[in-house]
């Protein structure tokens, strides 16, 4: 089962972490994998709540955008195809 940790818990475990922390035990307690960790440190590490809230909405509207271009590159080719045919 995949749990999803909201900004805050994400940054909050960060910053424990930094503080001294030790990253087994925070793992034990969110019931993560040290390698889960380690991805939101590469990610989130040096931000605030506010700054990972905007990066998960830039990313979002970024994978709608690239499902929008492959979707009208698909249109292109189709319509390619339909007036390259001989009538």
């Amino acid at each position: 089962m995949k749990k999803r940790y909201s900004d805050e818990q994400i940054i909050k475990a960060i910053k424990e972490h930094e503080a001294g922390a030790k990253v087994e035990d925070i793992c034990r307690n969110l019931g993560i994998s040290n390698g889960t960790f380690y991805n939101w440190r590469s990610k989130f590490a040096g931000m605030e709540v506010s700054e990972a809230k905007r990066l998960r909405e830039l990313e979002s509207e970024n994978n709608k955008l690239k499902r929008l271009l492959a979707d009208k590159l698909l249109e292109v080719e189709a319509m390619k195809d339909v007036l390259s045919k001989k009538w």
